[in-house]
């Protein structure tokens, strides 16, 4: 994509992006939705050979559209949206998921721990359109007020298990009544079964697998959905 296509506020983000990293689209297609991402190319050089099973404190996981995101924002755009709803995207990252949701009709706001991250958010929004998208940083050990959100999602957010009770928080002061949370996590991920142990005492998890085709051979992604007891 042209960066001279982009309104003015988003090339002068993308140009202090560009400042840091070597940055490229990348088309997506999630079923009828196309999109383009903004994305890192010089991947190699940012992971150093980190594996992000083992070496999870330090591994940089914004930086990666993981097949876990690919699958939950094929939910999104596979489940029916009603006017006015609204979507909150946690340790969004690249945010397939979310701006693919904004395509779909949702009310999204992406966040994240790091103004960078929201910055190639923004730059992919502006890039396919998406206007009624909001943007922000959310420490989920401080959470700051928000209008609580008809749905939350999140790919591949399970990394530290001293912030699985601060993610559970997030869910309780984010999460509308009646609301949704759909969150999707490689099989090989360790940390979900203690998770989900954990937030089984406040919320009905249903759980299903589904296998996709990747650069490492077949993988397995679990969904979970879960809802307020």
């Amino acid at each position: 994509m042209n960066e001279i296509n982009l309104p003015e506020k988003a090339r002068d983000v993308l140009k202090r992006i560009r400042k840091k990293y070597k940055v490229g689209f990348e088309p997506l297609r999630i079923r009828d939705v196309e999109l383009k991402i903004l994305h890192v190319q010089d991947l190699e050089h940012l992971l150093a050979g980190k594996d992000p099973f083992a070496d999870v404190s330090s591994f940089p996981f914004w930086v990666k559209l993981w097949e876990a995101s690919l699958m939950l924002a094929d939910i999104m755009a596979s489940v029916p949206c009603e006017p006015g709803q609204t979507v909150l995207e946690l340790g969004a990252g690249l945010a397939a998921p979310g701006l693919v949701a904004a395509a779909r009709g949702y009310k999204v706001t992406l966040s994240d721990y790091e103004p960078h991250i929201l910055d190639f958010q923004r730059v992919s929004a502006a890039a396919n359109g998406l206007t009624d998208v909001d943007f922000r940083m959310i420490d989920w050990k401080k959470p700051p007020a928000i209008t609580p959100f008809d749905t939350i999602i999140g790919a591949e957010i399970l990394f530290r298990d001293d912030f699985f009770q601060p993610l559970l928080n997030v869910f309780n002061k984010y999460l509308a009544p009646q609301g949704t949370i759909y969150i999707a996590h490689d099989a090989r991920r360790k940390s979900l079964p203690k998770f989900l142990d954990l937030a089984q005492k406040e919320y009905q998890i249903a759980v299903s697998a589904r296998k996709m085709k990747s650069e490492e051979g077949e993988l397995t992604i679990i969904i979970n959905r879960l809802k307020k007891k």
